[in-house]
């Protein structure tokens, strides 16, 4: 069963609610400095402080220092956060895992100048990294998996769609996939992180931002933060009961845009993992119209991320199928410059789509 910790916040207090840092602390630094936080606000972080980031251990120890810095901050367990537990439970698979992965695990090892083939198997690597991080391990296992308000219920992947949903399976609090898709039976907002919201986005425009929603009263916060390659970290900022957010992220390549340009044909969509197969209806220059097999969505697929594999077509990877209209002097960030004909950007407003390459001038 999952552990829940009640929080009474004050409510003339700003909470900023940060979900799937995932390593990356210098996008984190940069966020909590555009949100302007001081440690009289609420902070909440909402699991998944490590793993596919370069900085685990230095994130891990940099939120632990906001903890003793202001009682006001409050962290969530994220599944990420107890990855050790693989090695514990001697799961082979977390061999290769070690091997591939920026992971909280490879760092322990470089720390003292190990690698995997200074243990003969994984009982003496959790041997190892109790003896030399178990501080930090039991930090990450005695956090929460829910922080309960008045107003608001924070879990980093979801709860149980149940009367009694504090009888929640830890698993499901830390791994369920897709929790706005099956909903819940609180009273009040519940808000997640784990599953990228960009997934929830396949006929829509393509954007990574947090999406709130008041009649299903759920929020869900990931920005696919060193998952997609256009992601962001994201921040839900809760003041006088209202809920606004914003991101950071990491595209540097920044252009301005040398002339209007209206998209009349409002095409937009998303594809996202693991919903690749495609069904050609239509070929053009630059885009392929496709139907979407697993979802049955028409989607506009740049040819370029378009490859036919034994008679059948799919998409190669995670994709905007969205075209933007922008204005002279508006500043974008270049997401791919390599296809011929359009360049996909993301705006100002975080959206990402596709813009013809006549459109923009390299900054």
């Amino acid at each position: 069963m999952m552990k829940v910790k009640k929080v009474h916040l004050e409510n003339e207090k700003r909470v900023i609610i940060i979900s799937d840092i995932h390593a990356s602390l210098g996008l984190f630094k940069r966020l909590l400095s555009k949100v302007h936080y001081i440690t009289d606000d609420y902070l909440i972080i909402n699991g998944d402080l490590c793993e596919k980031g370069i900085n685990s251990l230095e994130t891990i120890e940099y939120v632990r220092a906001l903890c003793e810095s202001s009682p006001n901050v409050y962290v969530t367990k994220g599944n990420c956060d107890v990855i050790f537990h693989l090695v514990e439970n001697n799961d082979q698979k977390i061999i290769p895992y070690i091997e591939r992965r920026n992971s909280i695990l490879k760092e322990m090892l470089t720390f003292h100048h190990k690698s995997l083939d200074d243990f003969e198997n994984l009982q003496q690597l959790a041997i190892y990294y109790r003896q030399h991080f178990g501080e930090t391990l039991t930090w990450l296992e005695q956090l929460p998996n829910v922080i309960e308000t008045e107003n608001f219920i924070v879990v980093h992947a979801g709860i149980e769609n149940k009367a009694n949903w504090q009888q929640t399976d830890e698993t499901i609090a830390l791994y369920a996939d897709s929790f706005y898709e099956k909903g819940h039976q609180v009273d009040k907002m519940v808000i997640v992180g784990h599953w990228p919201v960009v997934n929830y986005r396949a006929d829509q425009i393509t954007s990574h931002g947090a999406l709130i929603d008041w009649d299903k009263k759920i929020t869900s916060l990931d920005g696919g933060n060193q998952i997609k390659k256009d992601g962001q970290l994201n921040a839900l900022i809760i003041q006088d009961d209202t809920y606004t957010s914003c991101y950071v992220d990491d595209l540097s390549d920044k252009a301005i845009i040398k002339k209007d340009y209206i998209d009349t044909k409002k095409r937009m969509g998303t594809v996202t993992y693991p919903n690749y197969g495609m069904k050609i209806i239509q070929q053009e220059k630059y885009f392929t119209l496709c139907e979407n097999i697993n979802i049955h969505r028409q989607q506009w697929i740049k040819n370029e991320y378009l490859e036919i594999v034994d008679g059948k077509a799919n998409c190669t990877d995670d994709l905007s199928a969205t075209f933007l209209s922008v204005k002279a002097l508006e500043t974008v960030w270049i997401v791919d410059n390599s296809t011929a004909g359009y360049i996909l950007i993301k705006n100002s407003n975080g959206e990402v789509g596709w813009i013809p390459r006549d459109c923009v001038v390299e900054d």
